[in-house]
């Protein structure tokens, strides 16, 4: 590949090929891709742009989900690109790359925001797993607290408020604490954490559960990213109001991936300090944090190709919920690519298999899913496309897309 770029009049033999249809498969998209990352990796700013021309004749935000994916990694290649290769850089200005279609980025309304997550079971998929495990993990304690680590503005809770109304003996007294230093991250929502507070509050009141809804003031996060520590909110006890007799659960929904790699260790330290009855993990199911740029471009490429694709079943190409999640995958890759090694600010996600080693390394047993639970999810997934299942793991629940892993639920207890 490498020489058919560099030989005189390469370009356009490529540029007529990719026009044909024929370089528009998987496996030459990555090639190219993975020529690309190497050409910047040793500065060979000539060959990465020659690779980013017939990238850019493949790419197109209208095409089917390789020509989709391909367009938002090329934009993140060459913003990369001009960013790392100074004077060298200019050349790769003249790869004038077509406009995304994407729309802006948005706070939504709360009937926007559900619109969103139910157009696939991505997130649905965690807040019900995570849900069976804690209503589990709590069954006949009379109190509960929520620690929520989570981007998902508390969509997961109206469900485990139901579940609990409909606990035998009478549901418990719950408490849900969540950081006002979170993430910076698709979807956003126009309403505060204390509306939130107020409408969750009205669920519960009518579902006869007695819910307390309280708001841990932080360090505001730079944007993609938490606070300098990650673990600011959790290491003062004090702010959190732990109780004694209180079941104390830390749910984390997509956030760990947000933690810079080297103080992920540290953060579950923190988090098994206060001593919880149960941990949920919720998170992508790929490695995006090896300090090789070829690697972290593969890994986008195969691991993002999941949720292109199912949304190619799921909505018509010009849905805007569609473009939207398409953005904010876009917004993902541009962190991955351009992130250094141990970034602080990029979504660099580990494999629940990678996870669930640090977890037993820093203390953490798992619980485990039962068939039953797993079922739950089933019954969820009945309302997607066929293409979604679930794979029961030793310690995880893993989503799934045509057999590939998308998103992993684990539980986890101190030892």
């Amino acid at each position: 590949m490498e020489q058919e770029l560099r030989r005189g009049g390469g370009l356009r033999e490529h540029s007529s090929v990719c026009f044909s249809g024929a370089l528009i498969d998987g496996p030459r998209i990555q090639q190219l891709l993975l020529h690309c990352a190497a050409a910047l990796e040793s500065n060979d700013v000539t060959l990465a742009q020659q690779a980013m021309w017939v990238l850019n004749n493949i790419a197109s935000s209208q095409g089917d989900p390789n020509q989709r994916l391909t367009s938002w990694l090329l934009r993140a290649l060459v913003a990369r690109a001009r960013r790392l290769c100074g004077p060298a850089g200019t050349q790769v200005a003249a790869v004038r790359l077509p406009s995304s279609g994407a729309p802006r980025e948005r706070a939504m309304s709360v009937t926007e925001l559900a619109e969103y997550v139910d157009l696939t079971p991505w997130h649905r998929f965690g807040f019900t797993a995570s849900n069976s495990a804690i209503l589990r993990a709590v069954a006949g304690r009379d109190a509960v607290h929520v620690v929520d680590l989570s981007v998902t503005h508390c969509m997961q809770w109206p469900t485990l408020i139901d579940m609990l109304s409909k606990r035998p003996g009478g549901p418990p007294a719950l408490r849900i604490t969540v950081p006002s230093a979170r993430p910076s991250m698709s979807p956003l929502l126009g309403v505060s954490d204390e509306e939130l507070g107020l409408r969750l509050g009205n669920f519960a009141k009518s579902k006869g559960v007695q819910l307390e809804f309280n708001v841990v003031k932080g360090t505001t996060p730079k944007k993609q990213t938490l606070c300098q520590d990650p673990a600011s909110v959790l290491s003062d006890p004090p702010s959190l109001g732990l109780r004694d007799g209180e079941a104390l659960v830390v749910n984390c929904q997509s956030w760990l991936r947000h933690v810079a790699p080297g103080s992920r260790d540290a953060f579950l330290s923190t988090v098994r300090a206060l001593n919880p009855c149960l941990v949920t993990v919720t998170d992508e199911d790929a490695d995006l944090d090896s300090p090789s740029l070829a690697s972290r471009i593969a890994g986008c490429f195969n691991f993002h190709w999941i949720l292109f694709d199912a949304l190619d079943t799921s909505a018509p190409r010009d849905s805007p919920r569609r473009l939207e999640h398409e953005a904010a995958v876009g917004r993902k890759i541009e962190g991955v690519v351009g992130a250094d090694a141990d970034a602080d600010g990029a979504e660099l996600s580990e494999s629940g298999a990678r996870l669930a080693e640090r977890m037993r390394r820093n203390g953490f047993s798992g619980v485990g899913f039962d068939e039953e639970e797993a079922a739950e999810v089933r019954r969820l997934l009945s309302e997607h496309a066929t293409g979604w299942g679930v794979k029961l793991e030793e310690d995880m629940l893993v989503l799934t897309w045509k057999g590939h892993g998308a998103v992993y639920t684990s539980a986890w207890a101190p030892t």
